[in-house]
């Protein structure tokens, strides 16, 4: 492989070794590289900066006032750069590499915990650095190149963007355990349409789902409070504030409120599906490999 660094920065290199040395032949014998090559890097770094940098001194040459403060910057900016490119190849080792990896907030609990644990299993040292937010929230994190995974729903669908499908995540009714309702088997969406309702504040992934449930029903939502998380919301609920469409949750989770009762919904749209996204170009090695056992691992993603 090619050193990157003069791949990358070749002719400050060049006028680095040179200022170093005070002499192009012992820095082209550093650099390995013929005299010629050293010389026409140095030619081009003149011109590009348009003064001159160096002048002959005896047998050797010698910055002047402007080299030496360019060769101070390109020592600098060497050194910087190849810090750099250490972290990046850091980063992109199976082994020893970084996941950035954004997510909902009702993924946090479970999936993702389960997802992290079973990739660690094999690869003990790579990092993660994980980002829990609003399905919007993380999408412009997923663009902007902050994240390098979204496990997300609904599932985007954008120019630049690529996707997959993992898994249907059933979702629930929740109810006060005193509602007149409140019992067991599915629970149609039109018998509670009268109902207010604890949603998901708008940007929100669930938010968006129930919206598209309410008008394929015909329905209009009243909404008494918006949450940004499933246990505030099932909390909400528990209290006798509303009624709910939540995802299912892990069992036992539900049971800390007491008398709250969850129904399954009812209908030919009964659950929402949860997908993997990321940016239709080349991945880290390490984030290829943690999306290839995501993508075998759909079943982690549910309680």
């Amino acid at each position: 492989m090619d050193d990157p660094i003069r791949v990358l920065a070749g002719p400050l290199q060049v006028l680095a070794a040179v200022g170093e040395h005070q002499h192009v032949t012992r820095a082209a014998e550093a650099l390995g590289l013929q005299q010629p090559t050293v010389s026409r890097a140095l030619a081009r770094v003149q011109q590009a900066v348009g003064v001159p940098v160096l002048v002959p001194d005896g047998r050797g040459v010698r910055l002047t006032a402007a080299g030496r403060a360019l060769c101070e910057t390109a020592t600098r900016s060497l050194a910087e750069l190849e810090r750099g490119i250490r972290a990046v190849r850091e980063d992109d080792a199976v082994d020893t590499g970084r996941v950035a990896l954004g997510f909902l907030h009702t993924l946090g609990e479970v999936a993702v915990p389960a997802l992290v644990r079973a990739f660690r299993q094999d690869h003990p040292g790579v990092r993660f650095q994980l980002h829990q937010g609003a399905a919007g929230a993380v999408l412009e994190q997923l663009t902007r190149g902050e994240v390098d995974l979204l496990l997300t729903s609904p599932v985007p669908r954008r120019p630049g963007l690529a996707h997959a499908e993992l898994v249907e995540q059933p979702l629930v009714v929740a109810l006060p355990g005193d509602h007149p309702l409140a019992g067991d088997g599915p629970l149609d969406l039109g018998a509670v349409a009268g109902e207010e309702f604890v949603l998901f504040e708008p940007g929100y992934g669930l938010r968006e789902t129930a919206d598209a449930l309410f008008a394929g029903a015909g329905i209009v939502p009243r909404v008494a409070f918006e949450g940004q998380d499933a246990h505030t919301i099932r909390g909400l609920v528990a209290a006798g504030l509303g009624v709910a469409l939540v995802p299912v949750a892990r069992p036992g989770t539900s049971e800390g409120f007491a008398g709250l009762v969850e129904r399954p919904l009812a209908g030919p749209v009964s659950a929402r599906t949860l997908g993997l996204v990321w940016r239709d170009e080349p991945l880290p090695r390490v984030t290829a490999a943690f999306r290839d056992l995501v993508l075998a691992s759909p079943h982690l993603l549910l309680p």
